[in-house]
């Protein structure tokens, strides 16, 4: 209500009227005292003897003096009736306002009280027994001002004294005391009510609950600074943290402080073999666990102030990713107490959680970004700690590395060359190369492996250069996709040329192989392309396979449905155990070049491989032998029934063209020898 329509029903009130119809009928019976006395004196004087004359003329005169006091008495009589009928008119809407006003106030939500210029209370709604559980015999023995909160008692009596001197009062938030001792907020206007005078007479206060309100706004401004899940502190709450210390350092020379990032290592893999909210309640208690482990010396983040970016011994975690967490270390003396927490952060982590009734065993990568004049956004720190984090998870997981400018430049680098892989994507830069697989038996090639290769303008990118990254941000999805199908059309090509028999071998990524219709984007690549599936071999690495051993049997059983060769590579790099293999749909094992070359000088990697070989056949499953370089290893594997064999020993790599070159000549090789075979 605004307060020129407030000043207009406080002067229409029913006390105000009723002080006019007061003086109006003092006035209207005063009249009427004088009109009855002057014509009682004019008609009793008219009966004394010495006034009363005997002529005729003056009886006369009696009776129109006789007949003018009665008109003007019943001319009297009416005007009085008439001003009594106002006067019960008015009364009656006095009543009925009265009324209407005590039904508003009775029934009305908001609190309305009536204060007199010395601050006792006049009058109070029953709302403020509803709302703030104060009887009426409570409130009238206390003043209007001992309920506010203490902290608010000057604004509300300043508010007062400027309403009472302005006649205008102003919308005021302020905190009052309910009867069980919480703080309720309320909105308040107050109006004026002046004497004939124009001195103020009186206060009418109309006050509204607005706790709700307050407590929402509060509510959402935690959450905006909080994560939903943990109820700890966000990215953006711990940026404000991080940037209010990078203004400290500025200031104080000897101020030092370090951020960590933190992130759960293979947290992915839990979640996908528990469900989300196995891995949600995993997440609850390593941020209980991280703060209980940091409480009272650092800030902690899960990484998504307060008001007070300074709040003292409020942890506060945000979620800058599914599992990854964020510590602000504030006043440490050097860098040693910064790997200390870290260290000691990834013990109490290392202790197994309980999660569902299963045990849940978790470690930590860890980076450590220390605060510098050279940053000037929080952003920079955190990314820089991020980095270290990244490096730490790359050396083997729970590790914990500091962040040098190293690090940062191979950052750099990566994002460039993650640009140039996307550009190299557009533009086809983007080549299959091929390994040949021979037959140690007949020495002729059986089959390929298809490598992708980036030809870029200044040459070659070495595979350990691009693979990772393309891995990392996913562009090796529409790259092995590519592979895949350019292989397979120029197998088919091969294929009406040289050797029906021919098979092509494609790796595939950890990516590619999470993905739930893997089996059906190669099984519409092979009918695009006219390939019968028993020529396509399928690697996957064995670390791929055991990751999540339910789900990998399930995609291999899809895979094998269809026909395909399923190999696994890299043997002996992983959990290197073949029984754990035996229940998947493997047809091929292949070795490691790291056993198969030191297989000549080393009596064990020789012992090894020759045990490998053989319990791969007692399972059933064929051995191709893989980094082959001279004739000693060729001969070793030989005598050890070893079937296939790849390797620099018979060709690197190459592009097609060279490829097609290669196959003719080994397809003249084997011709020649059977010949001689025949003349023999």
């Amino acid at each position: 209500m605004s307060n020129k329509s407030n000043n207009r029903a406080v002067e229409s009130k029913p006390l105000a009227i009723l002080q006019k119809l007061d003086g109006r009928e003092w006035w209207l019976w005063g009249f009427a005292v004088v009109v009855t006395l002057v014509l009682t004196v004019g008609i009793v004087s008219l009966t004394f003897p010495q006034l009363r004359p005997e002529s005729e003329a003056y009886w006369t005169d009696l009776k129109d003096w006789v007949r003018g006091l009665a008109a003007l008495v019943l001319l009297f009589d009416l005007y009085t009736m008439y001003q009594q009928l106002l006067l019960q008119r008015i009364r009656r809407r006095v009543a009925e306002q009265d009324q209407l006003f005590q039904v508003i106030t009775e029934n009305a939500a908001d609190m309305i009280a009536v204060i007199d210029s010395d601050g006792h209370r006049i009058y109070n709604s029953p709302s403020y027994e509803k709302v703030l559980g104060y009887s009426q015999e409570e409130l009238k023995s206390t003043s209007s001002i001992e309920q506010v909160h203490p902290e608010d008692r000057p604004r509300v009596i300043e508010a007062a004294a400027k309403a009472g001197a302005t006649g205008r009062g102003e919308r005021l938030e302020y905190r009052i005391r309910h009867k069980d001792g919480s703080w309720r907020f309320l909105e308040s206007t107050a109006s004026v009510i002046r004497d004939s005078t124009g001195k103020t007479q009186s206060l009418v206060v109309v006050n509204r609950d607005i706790s709700e309100r307050k407590w929402a706004e509060d509510q959402l401004a935690h959450n905006a600074l909080h994560d939903a899940l943990t109820n700890l502190p966000n990215r953006a709450l711990f940026l404000d943290r991080v940037q209010h210390s990078l203004t400290l350092s500025q200031r104080h020379v000897t101020y030092r402080f370090a951020v960590l990032f933190i992130d759960i290592d293979q947290f992915k893999r839990f979640n996908d073999s528990l469900g989300h909210s196995a891995g949600d309640e995993l997440l609850v208690q390593i941020g209980k666990r991280l703060s209980a482990s940091l409480r009272g010396i650092d800030t902690v983040s899960r990484s998504s102030a307060s008001a007070s970016p300074t709040t003292a011994n409020e942890p506060g975690l945000a979620r800058l990713g599914g599992d990854e967490f964020t510590v602000l270390l504030e006043g440490i003396h050097d860098s040693s107490d910064a790997i200390r927490v870290a260290e000691r952060i990834q013990e109490r982590l290392a202790v197994p959680f309980s999660v569902n009734s299963q045990e849940a065993i978790t470690t930590a990568s860890i980076g450590i970004a220390f605060g510098a004049r050279s940053y000037s956004a929080a952003e920079e720190l955190i990314r820089d700690a991020e980095i270290a984090m990244y490096r730490a998870k790359s050396e083997g997981q729970a590790q914990c590395r500091v962040f040098d400018q190293a690090m940062h430049e191979l950052a750099i680098k990566k994002l460039r060359l993650e640009t140039e892989l996307r550009q190299g994507l557009e533009l086809g830069e983007f080549q299959v190369y091929y390994q040949p697989i021979v037959s140690l038996e007949t020495e002729a090639v059986i089959g390929f492996e298809a490598l992708s290769r980036w030809q870029r303008p200044s040459g070659l990118v070495p595979p350990a250069e691009f693979i990772p990254i393309a891995d990392e941000t996913g562009l090796i999805l529409p790259m092995n996709r590519a592979l895949l199908r350019d292989a397979c059309e120029q197998l088919r090509n091969w294929q009406s040329k040289f050797q029906p028999a021919l098979r092509i071998g494609v790796n595939i990524t950890p990516k590619q192989f999470a993905q739930p219709d893997l089996a059906a984007q190669i099984a519409e690549i092979l009918k695009e392309t006219g390939i019968a599936p028993q020529h396509l071999d399928v690697e996957i690495t064995e670390n791929i396979a055991m990751g999540d051993a339910d789900r990998s049997a399930a995609v291999l059983a899809e895979l094998k449905a269809l026909g395909i060769h399923l190999s696994i590579d890299d043997f002996g790099t992983g959990y290197s155990s073949l029984s754990r293999l035996q229940g998947f749909p493997i047809d091929s094992v292949k070795i490691d070049r790291a056993f198969i070359s030191k297989m000549c000088a080393d009596a064990e990697s020789s012992e090894i491989v020759r045990i490998i070989i053989m319990l791969a056949h007692n399972l059933g499953m064929s051995v191709v032998a893989e980094g082959v370089e001279t004739d000693e290893e060729l001969e070793k594997l030989r005598s050890f029934g070893c079937e296939m064999a790849q390797g620099y020993l018979f060709s690197r790599p190459v592009d097609r063209e060279s490829t097609s070159a290669f196959l003719l000549g080994a397809c003249a090789k084997v011709r020649s020898r059977a010949q001689e075979t025949t003349l023999y």
